[in-house]
Protein backbone atom coordinates (compact mmCIF):
# COMPACT_ATOMS: atom_id res chain seq x y z
CA UNK A 1 0.00 0.00 0.00
CA UNK A 2 1.22 3.47 -1.25
CA UNK A 3 1.57 5.62 1.93
CA UNK A 4 1.31 9.58 1.12
CA UNK A 5 3.59 12.16 3.08
CA UNK A 6 2.51 15.20 4.74
CA UNK A 7 4.86 18.40 2.86
CA UNK A 8 4.82 21.53 4.00
CA UNK A 9 3.30 23.74 0.79
CA UNK A 10 5.05 27.30 0.10
CA UNK A 11 3.02 28.75 2.41
CA UNK A 12 5.33 30.80 4.89
CA UNK A 13 4.79 34.20 2.42
CA UNK A 14 2.95 34.83 -0.87
CA UNK A 15 5.35 33.05 -3.53
CA UNK A 16 6.07 35.93 -6.33
CA UNK A 17 7.19 34.36 -9.43
CA UNK A 18 10.89 35.18 -9.51
CA UNK A 19 11.16 33.28 -6.24
CA UNK A 20 8.47 30.34 -7.94
CA UNK A 21 11.46 30.15 -11.13
CA UNK A 22 14.16 29.89 -8.81
CA UNK A 23 12.82 26.59 -6.43
CA UNK A 24 14.15 22.88 -6.77
CA UNK A 25 12.28 21.14 -8.69
CA UNK A 26 9.34 21.06 -11.46
CA UNK A 27 7.18 24.97 -10.53
CA UNK A 28 4.99 26.87 -13.03
CA UNK A 29 3.47 30.44 -11.84
CA UNK A 30 -0.11 30.33 -13.21
CA UNK A 31 -3.20 32.15 -11.45
CA UNK A 32 -0.87 33.86 -8.83
CA UNK A 33 0.31 30.28 -7.40
CA UNK A 34 3.63 28.73 -7.74
CA UNK A 35 2.44 24.92 -8.71
CA UNK A 36 4.85 22.38 -8.45
CA UNK A 37 4.08 19.46 -11.25
CA UNK A 38 6.14 16.26 -12.77
CA UNK A 39 6.44 15.94 -16.41
CA UNK A 40 7.06 12.81 -18.43
CA UNK A 41 8.16 13.84 -22.09
CA UNK A 42 6.68 12.12 -25.09
CA UNK A 43 7.83 11.72 -28.93
CA UNK A 44 4.19 13.24 -29.94
CA UNK A 45 4.53 16.80 -30.98
CA UNK A 46 2.36 19.39 -30.37
CA UNK A 47 0.27 17.50 -27.80
CA UNK A 48 0.22 17.63 -23.74
CA UNK A 49 -1.81 15.81 -21.62
CA UNK A 50 -2.67 17.51 -18.23
CA UNK A 51 -3.63 14.97 -14.79
CA UNK A 52 -5.56 16.83 -12.03
CA UNK A 53 -6.30 14.98 -8.96
CA UNK A 54 -8.67 15.16 -6.43
CA UNK A 55 -9.49 16.30 -2.51
CA UNK A 56 -6.86 14.90 -0.23
CA UNK A 57 -5.47 16.27 3.20
CA UNK A 58 -3.77 19.33 3.27
CA UNK A 59 -0.15 19.15 2.13
CA UNK A 60 -0.11 15.32 0.99
CA UNK A 61 2.46 15.04 -1.30
CA UNK A 62 0.34 14.06 -3.95
CA UNK A 63 2.99 13.85 -6.61
CA UNK A 64 4.43 10.76 -5.17
CA UNK A 65 0.78 9.20 -6.13
CA UNK A 66 0.34 10.69 -9.51
CA UNK A 67 3.54 10.58 -10.82
CA UNK A 68 3.63 6.76 -11.84
CA UNK A 69 0.31 7.46 -12.78
CA UNK A 70 1.88 10.12 -14.88
CA UNK A 71 4.09 7.82 -16.73
CA UNK A 72 1.52 4.95 -17.45
CA UNK A 73 -0.56 7.13 -19.22
CA UNK A 74 2.98 8.67 -21.36
CA UNK A 75 3.82 5.45 -22.17
CA UNK A 76 -0.18 4.19 -23.33
CA UNK A 77 0.31 7.44 -25.48
CA UNK A 78 3.49 8.86 -25.90
CA UNK A 79 2.39 11.75 -25.60
CA UNK A 80 3.90 14.66 -22.81
CA UNK A 81 2.03 13.99 -19.79
CA UNK A 82 1.88 16.29 -16.97
CA UNK A 83 0.41 15.52 -13.04
CA UNK A 84 -0.07 19.14 -11.30
CA UNK A 85 -0.41 19.24 -7.39
CA UNK A 86 -3.19 21.96 -6.82
CA UNK A 87 -2.45 24.89 -4.20
CA UNK A 88 -1.96 23.27 -0.85
CA UNK A 89 -0.14 19.97 -1.88
CA UNK A 90 3.06 18.75 -2.78
CA UNK A 91 5.50 21.93 -2.60
CA UNK A 92 2.45 24.25 -4.49
CA UNK A 93 1.85 27.64 -3.10
CA UNK A 94 -1.44 28.46 -1.47
CA UNK A 95 -0.89 32.44 -2.57
CA UNK A 96 -4.62 32.82 -2.83
CA UNK A 97 -5.90 29.57 -2.95
CA UNK A 98 -6.56 27.00 -0.34
CA UNK A 99 -6.27 22.98 -0.87
CA UNK A 100 -9.32 21.79 -1.95
CA UNK A 101 -9.81 19.87 1.27
CA UNK A 102 -9.77 23.48 3.26
CA UNK A 103 -12.36 23.66 5.98
CA UNK A 104 -13.29 27.31 5.83
CA UNK A 105 -14.67 26.93 2.35
CA UNK A 106 -17.23 25.13 0.51
CA UNK A 107 -16.50 23.10 -2.18
CA UNK A 108 -13.80 25.24 -3.55
CA UNK A 109 -13.14 22.96 -6.70
CA UNK A 110 -17.14 24.35 -7.49
CA UNK A 111 -15.78 28.24 -7.74
CA UNK A 112 -15.53 30.70 -10.11
CA UNK A 113 -11.65 31.50 -8.61
CA UNK A 114 -10.83 28.25 -8.88
CA UNK A 115 -11.91 27.76 -12.45
CA UNK A 116 -10.43 30.64 -13.80
CA UNK A 117 -7.02 29.74 -11.56
CA UNK A 118 -7.45 26.37 -13.46
CA UNK A 119 -7.70 27.98 -16.95
CA UNK A 120 -4.14 30.27 -16.34
CA UNK A 121 -2.51 27.17 -15.29
CA UNK A 122 -3.69 25.00 -18.26
CA UNK A 123 -3.04 27.73 -20.69
CA UNK A 124 0.48 28.35 -19.07
CA UNK A 125 1.44 24.60 -19.45
CA UNK A 126 0.30 24.77 -23.10
CA UNK A 127 2.52 27.47 -23.71
CA UNK A 128 5.60 26.20 -21.88
CA UNK A 129 5.09 23.05 -24.27
CA UNK A 130 4.10 24.01 -27.04
CA UNK A 131 1.18 21.96 -27.48
CA UNK A 132 -1.83 22.34 -29.84
CA UNK A 133 -3.91 19.60 -28.71
CA UNK A 134 -4.40 19.95 -24.58
CA UNK A 135 -5.91 16.82 -23.53
CA UNK A 136 -7.16 16.29 -19.62
CA UNK A 137 -7.41 13.26 -17.34
CA UNK A 138 -9.14 14.56 -13.81
CA UNK A 139 -10.61 12.33 -11.12
CA UNK A 140 -13.02 13.68 -8.22
CA UNK A 141 -12.68 17.31 -7.83
CA UNK A 142 -10.16 17.44 -10.66
CA UNK A 143 -12.69 15.90 -12.93
CA UNK A 144 -15.47 18.48 -11.64
CA UNK A 145 -13.74 21.29 -12.57
CA UNK A 146 -12.24 19.79 -15.67
CA UNK A 147 -15.66 19.65 -16.68
CA UNK A 148 -16.42 23.31 -15.70
CA UNK A 149 -13.42 24.15 -17.90
CA UNK A 150 -15.12 23.26 -20.61
CA UNK A 151 -17.49 25.44 -20.28
CA UNK A 152 -15.88 28.63 -19.08
CA UNK A 153 -13.23 28.29 -21.71
CA UNK A 154 -14.96 26.30 -24.50
CA UNK A 155 -11.95 24.76 -27.05
CA UNK A 156 -9.12 24.78 -24.37
CA UNK A 157 -9.48 21.36 -24.14
CA UNK A 158 -9.82 19.04 -26.82
CA UNK A 159 -9.94 15.70 -24.91
CA UNK A 160 -11.47 15.03 -21.69
CA UNK A 161 -11.11 11.74 -19.12
CA UNK A 162 -13.45 12.40 -15.76
CA UNK A 163 -13.47 9.49 -13.41
CA UNK A 164 -15.76 10.38 -10.54
CA UNK A 165 -16.84 13.84 -11.16
CA UNK A 166 -19.95 16.01 -10.29
CA UNK A 167 -21.76 17.88 -13.26
CA UNK A 168 -24.64 19.58 -11.23
CA UNK A 169 -25.40 21.48 -8.29
CA UNK A 170 -27.44 19.76 -5.98
CA UNK A 171 -30.40 20.87 -3.78
CA UNK A 172 -29.37 24.24 -1.36
CA UNK A 173 -26.22 24.35 -3.59
CA UNK A 174 -28.05 25.98 -6.10
CA UNK A 175 -28.20 30.35 -5.18
CA UNK A 176 -24.70 29.87 -3.85
CA UNK A 177 -22.42 30.75 -6.58
CA UNK A 178 -20.68 27.28 -7.71
CA UNK A 179 -20.94 26.54 -10.95
CA UNK A 180 -20.94 23.06 -12.51
CA UNK A 181 -20.41 22.11 -16.45
CA UNK A 182 -24.33 21.76 -16.39
CA UNK A 183 -24.61 25.66 -16.37
CA UNK A 184 -22.32 26.09 -19.72
CA UNK A 185 -24.26 23.56 -21.78
CA UNK A 186 -24.98 25.56 -24.29
CA UNK A 187 -21.28 27.03 -24.52
CA UNK A 188 -19.66 23.85 -24.75
CA UNK A 189 -17.59 23.01 -27.65
CA UNK A 190 -19.48 19.67 -29.87
CA UNK A 191 -15.84 19.13 -31.14
CA UNK A 192 -14.16 18.46 -27.69
CA UNK A 193 -14.82 14.81 -27.18
CA UNK A 194 -15.95 13.81 -23.02
CA UNK A 195 -14.88 10.73 -21.47
CA UNK A 196 -17.04 9.94 -18.28
CA UNK A 197 -16.00 7.20 -16.32
CA UNK A 198 -17.86 5.41 -13.24
CA UNK A 199 -17.51 2.87 -10.74
CA UNK A 200 -19.84 0.34 -9.95
CA UNK A 201 -19.50 0.66 -6.23
CA UNK A 202 -18.36 4.26 -5.78
CA UNK A 203 -20.38 5.56 -3.21
CA UNK A 204 -18.76 9.22 -3.28
CA UNK A 205 -19.93 9.69 -6.90
CA UNK A 206 -22.44 7.52 -7.53
CA UNK A 207 -22.85 5.76 -11.03
CA UNK A 208 -26.55 7.37 -11.26
CA UNK A 209 -24.31 10.87 -11.84
CA UNK A 210 -22.49 10.40 -15.00
CA UNK A 211 -25.18 8.38 -16.50
CA UNK A 212 -27.37 11.35 -16.19
CA UNK A 213 -24.90 13.81 -17.37
CA UNK A 214 -24.48 11.14 -20.09
CA UNK A 215 -27.75 11.15 -20.75
CA UNK A 216 -28.21 15.50 -20.88
CA UNK A 217 -24.51 15.39 -23.28
CA UNK A 218 -25.98 13.16 -25.76
CA UNK A 219 -29.05 15.07 -26.00
CA UNK A 220 -27.48 18.32 -26.33
CA UNK A 221 -25.49 16.26 -29.28
CA UNK A 222 -21.69 16.45 -27.33
CA UNK A 223 -19.03 13.91 -28.26
CA UNK A 224 -19.59 11.73 -25.59
CA UNK A 225 -18.28 8.05 -24.50
CA UNK A 226 -19.28 6.10 -20.91
CA UNK A 227 -17.22 3.60 -19.37
CA UNK A 228 -18.30 1.67 -16.21
CA UNK A 229 -15.31 0.12 -14.24
CA UNK A 230 -17.41 -2.93 -12.59
CA UNK A 231 -16.61 -3.39 -8.89
CA UNK A 232 -14.56 -0.39 -8.95
CA UNK A 233 -14.98 2.22 -5.73
CA UNK A 234 -13.77 5.89 -5.80
CA UNK A 235 -10.22 5.89 -4.51
CA UNK A 236 -8.18 5.34 -7.94
CA UNK A 237 -10.81 5.12 -10.28
CA UNK A 238 -8.84 7.31 -12.72
CA UNK A 239 -5.80 5.01 -12.54
CA UNK A 240 -7.51 1.22 -13.19
CA UNK A 241 -7.05 -0.65 -16.25
CA UNK A 242 -10.25 -0.15 -17.85
CA UNK A 243 -9.95 3.96 -17.21
CA UNK A 244 -6.42 3.64 -18.93
CA UNK A 245 -7.54 1.46 -21.80
CA UNK A 246 -10.64 4.11 -22.50
CA UNK A 247 -8.25 6.52 -21.85
CA UNK A 248 -6.01 5.26 -24.29
CA UNK A 249 -8.59 4.81 -27.07
CA UNK A 250 -9.93 8.51 -26.40
CA UNK A 251 -5.94 9.51 -27.18
CA UNK A 252 -5.63 7.55 -30.13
Amino acid sequence: MLILGILSPLTAAKITKEVCETQKGTFIFAGGECIEYAVIEGERKNALTVIVHGTWKAGTDILARYTPFAETINLATDITTVAVALPGYSHSSTNHLHALSHKGGEKPFATQAYVQFLDQLIQALQKRYHADTVNYIGHSAGASMGATLTGYHPGLISNIALAGGRYHARGAEHGRGLIFISDYIDRLDRKTRYLLIYGSKDTISRPRISKDFYALAKKVGLNVTLVEVKDAAHLDLDMTDTSVEAIEKMLE
